[in-house]
């Protein structure tokens, strides 16, 4: 009986594992992502640059990194079987330092992108549910900050913050910067789900306004907000770049891309080391390539009309 039980138990388990699979597969929009090689290409190289950064993260120290190691490394070695990427000005290598850029990356841009996300997906709903003056007074706000360059409005809004915070004053003005974006997005596509008879219906019935919010109206938005969020994200981390790059990022020494690329070019190009600002570039570019062919994929796969909302 027990031998039975066990060999039922196992095989009710492993259906359930197919069943769950085949449902998954089975998906359109899973299969029609999976079916575009680009897509796949940026989910391969943002998988990759995710292990790169938990790796950073977990083995890499951030003090021996961003300490001057001369004396003890080569200065402004060439990349080498011993020194991968080269070494730096204050003979640091370079190939600890791009890694542990990666984390910072993804850990600024994600933050970044959650934060403007969930400010502007509530913007939007809130605008297109009410409507009237609350419409105008939030969406007439957001045209007004997206009147201005999204890079030139960072940079007034990063002056704001003390220059402590570092990175952070670079996340809290982007988070501004493109919390217009959502909204706008947002309340076009809950403007039409809006339009829907179930709306009204479960209005009658008595529904209270945040219910209607959250169980009827923000569910029916995901499409068009996974798309605009997952193409932002690559946006997100070449502006936080932008502005490490201009001096308005992260503080001195710290293993950022855009700091690296300014200290290479600013120091190491016109003197032939060109590793300093090579390495760093190709990891960032490849970056947001990866998260943009990862976000037109899934643009595709979700809606090709959606392509004219989210531009």
């Amino acid at each position: 009986m027990s031998t039975e039980t066990k060999t039922t138990t196992e095989t009710t388990t492993g259906t359930g594992e197919r069943g769950l699979i085949d449902r998954v597969t089975a998906s359109p929009f899973v299969s029609k992502l999976l079916s575009n090689r680009l897509a796949l290409a940026g989910i391969a190289i943002i998988v990759t640059m995710v292990v790169v950064a938990i790796y950073a993260r977990l083995f890499v120290s951030l003090d021996a990194i961003t300490q001057s190691q001369l004396g003890t490394n080569p200065n402004r070695a060439a990349p080498s079987l011993e020194y991968l990427f080269g070494t730096d000005g204050q003979a640091r290598s370079l190939l600890p330092r791009v890694a542990y850029g990666a984390w910072y990356a993804m850990l600024f841009g994600t933050v970044t992108v959650a934060a403007s996300t969930t400010l502007g997906v509530g913007l939007g709903i809130i605008a297109a549910y009410y409507g009237d003056v609350t419409d105008n007074v939030i969406m007439r706000t957001m045209d007004v900050l997206l009147a201005f360059p999204s890079l030139l409005l960072a940079l007034a809004l990063v002056a704001i913050f003390p220059d402590d915070l570092g990175l952070w004053r670079a996340v809290a003005a982007l988070t501004l910067v493109y919390t217009p974006r959502f909204a706008r997005v947002v309340r076009g596509a809950a403007l039409t789900v809006l339009e829907n008879e179930y709306i009204d219906a479960t209005i009658a019935l008595g529904a209270t306004d945040p219910r209607v919010l959250v169980r009827h109206v923000l569910p029916n938005c995901l499409a068009p907000i996974t798309v605009q969020s997952t193409l932002n994200f690559g946006l997100a981390i070449i502006d936080l770049a932008a502005l490490s790059f201009l001096g308005f990022g992260a503080a001195a020494g710290t293993p950022s891309w855009g700091l690296m690329l300014s200290n290479g070019v600013s120091q190491g190009l016109l003197t032939g080391v060109w590793w300093w600002s090579f390495f760093p570039g190709f990891f960032l570019a490849l970056t947001v390539l990866g998260f943009n062919l990862l976000g037109d994929g899934m643009r595709d796969a979700l809606d090709p009309r959606m392509r004219e909302a989210v531009d």
